[in-house]
């Protein structure tokens, strides 16, 4: 089992994404890569902490590679603007890639390049590609939002 984690915007959403993925163990939601200590979702809400929303996948790299990984994060989100996805406007959801080792950290650039020489956006990609830091898991209640939100919607 291998630890892969991507910021693409709200974590709802990519959360979803990561879970259809044949090979994904387990996925959980959570900030990384600011500055204070077990911040809560207010807290990251409030501009102050410097957290991304993130989602950490757990994979097992005999069922789905890291390049796969990287093109669910690419193809389901807009690596072009800065501290935004679509209606969502903040630096928590920016769009990242923390690295674990070294081996992630060489293919999340040469994917990014990639994309680059390609042209396919017109605007240049502004993701970033970090060290992985402390992740805090969010509160339970983000965890598989949107599968909890379709139970409940289903059960009316």
């Amino acid at each position: 089992m291998e630890k892969a984690t991507f910021g693409a915007g709200c974590f709802w959403g990519v959360e979803a994404d990561f879970r259809q993925v044949k090979g994904v163990i387990s996925t959980a939601v959570g900030y990384e890569g600011g500055t204070f200590p077990n911040p809560t979702y207010r807290d990251v809400c409030s501009h102050k902490t410097s957290h991304a929303e993130v989602v950490e996948v757990d994979y097992d790299p005999s069922r789905v590679s890291y390049d796969e990984l990287l093109k669910v994060f690419w193809d389901n989100h807009d690596p072009t603007t800065m501290n935004r996805q679509g209606p969502d406007i903040g630096s928590q959801y920016r769009s990242v890639i923390f690295y674990h080792t070294p081996e992630q950290k060489a293919a999340a650039e040469a994917s990014k390049e990639q994309l680059e020489s390609r042209g396919r956006y017109r605007r240049p990609i502004v993701t970033q590609i970090v060290p992985a830091s402390t992740f805090y898991r969010a509160e339970e209640y983000h965890q598989q939002y949107l599968e909890k939100r379709e139970l409940s919607t289903c059960n009316l």
